[in-house]
């Protein structure tokens, strides 16, 4: 296997891993709007504060990151995901921003019913 090939599975792997959290933080977030606070809402909340829990260890840098980094010289911010530029650089922004808007709306929900 040639580094590019190598680099492209990374990108791959990447992304299925992202869009696998982007289905996960989404469920979140419908499960908070229309107060489905179940035992499945737990488990992809304990997904979620898994990966946070990564990226903490590995100083905000995804591991895959680091492995592809091994494959380019590149520094543009999706050049070991394929994603469109904007949305990788701003990545960990928005989906904090959606994140906290969660926990809030979590925070929101079992106030209301306690």
């Amino acid at each position: 296997m040639t580094d590019r090939d190598k680099l492209v599975a990374i990108k791959a792997l990447h992304t299925a891993v992202w869009v696998f959290f982007n289905v996960v933080i989404f469920y979140l977030l419908y499960a908070v709007i229309t107060d489905h606070i179940d035992h499945w809402f737990w488990v992809a909340l304990s997904l979620i504060g898994l990966e946070c829990l990564v990226l903490l260890v590995f100083r905000m840098v995804c591991p895959s990151t680091l492995i592809a980094r091994r494959y380019s010289d590149s520094d543009a911010a999706n050049f070991d995901i394929y994603l469109p530029l904007w949305l990788a650089k701003y990545n960990k922004l928005i989906y904090g921003l959606i994140l906290a808007g969660i926990l809030a709306g979590l925070g929101w929900r079992l106030l209301a019913a306690g």
